[in-house]
């Protein structure tokens, strides 16, 4: 096998620790290609194969500590920006911020390793950890602590081999690691189900048929009472079924005519969907929607279409 194909067996993996670290698709694609560059250039320094993985992750990982260092931007949510939810009325403000601003999905089957390359203990782990909300929590960490937890938590990696990675003392590693614990247990990222019931199967469906009948009373039975729905570019986000339902009923009634197309692969673990106005002529966001047993409870839109469309393989527009 040459050493190029050596390296593209591990890009799914390494794709989806640069993103839990940087929290974005397009930097997490642009560190992993930077990494693989380095690790080309330095490959006869590897003599045992053993070493090679934890090699690239820390490879990896310094390149994720140069990015951050770079842009000194920590990617957000829209609830995570404003203390409350937006109320709808008119003369709402849509203020909004730039791409780079934001926690950006990825596709599940760019960021996790092919099932046989895992148990399926740790498939389970490296797919919870690329949600959203667990993603977004993250960024709150400094990107040392943010390794430390990563490199432990998910990689299940010992105190003494990322202390070796990160040039730290065990001691060190273990504080960062107890620090970290600690932010994510107050910023409680929830949780959603690994594997959907044949009953959220069914929920979906009747999701994607209210949409596009856009039958809003509909909808909204589909929603939990304290469902939030976002979109960003912009900054504003609601929660409650009633809030959702009225933000349709009046600034989203341009949605009416979309049809809705349920991508092939998750979205953090997540189904997601890609919506398109007028009858499938205008591509206008990927919506993924975290579920909570017979429920939907966020509804999480990306509206920067140009970009991730084509990294869910989406047509610009339908046939």
């Amino acid at each position: 096998m040459t050493s190029a194909a050596v390296l593209e067996e591990y890009r799914p993996a390494l794709m989806g620790h640069c993103y839990r670290m940087l929290g974005s698709l397009m930097e997490a694609e642009d560190a992993v290609q930077e990494t693989m560059l380095r690790a080309w250039k330095a490959l006869d320094r590897v003599r045992d194969r053993s070493s090679f993985k934890p090699w690239l992750y820390r490879i990896a990982t310094n390149v994720c500590f140069d990015t951050l260092a770079a842009t000194h931007r920590t990617r957000v949510r829209p609830m995570d920006v404003t203390p409350g939810p937006t109320e709808v009325i008119e003369g709402l403000d849509l203020t909004q911020r730039e791409r780079e601003y934001w926690v950006e999905p990825i596709p599940d089957a760019l960021a996790l390793p092919n099932d046989g390359e895992s148990d399926p203990a740790e498939q389970a782990i490296l797919r919870e950890s690329i949600r959203l909300a667990f993603v977004a929590a993250l960024q709150y960490l400094p990107p040392r602590q943010r390794a430390v937890l990563l490199l432990t938590q998910v990689l299940n990696w010992s105190a003494n081999e990322t202390a070796e990675a990160l040039e730290m003392s065990v001691p060190a590693v273990n504080s960062a690691l107890q620090r970290a614990r600690a932010t994510l247990e107050a910023r409680n990222p929830a949780v959603v189900p690994r594997d959907l019931t044949p009953e959220q199967e069914r929920l979906l469906e009747r999701y994607a048929s209210a949409f596009e009948r856009y039958d809003v009373e509909a909808i909204a039975q589909l929603l939990h009472e304290e469902a939030t729905m976002s979109m960003p570019p912009y900054e504003l986000w609601l929660k409650g079924r009633d809030s959702i339902a009225r933000w349709m009923l009046t600034y989203g009634i341009g949605c009416r005519g979309s049809r809705l197309v349920r991508l092939p692969t998750a979205c953090g673990g997540a189904p997601a969907f890609a919506q398109y106005r007028q009858g499938g002529d205008v591509p206008w966001g990927i919506v993924v929607l975290d579920l909570d047993g017979d429920r939907i409870v966020r509804l999480n839109y990306f509206l920067d279409v140009e970009k991730i469309f084509p990294r869910f393989d989406m047509p610009m527009r339908l046939a």
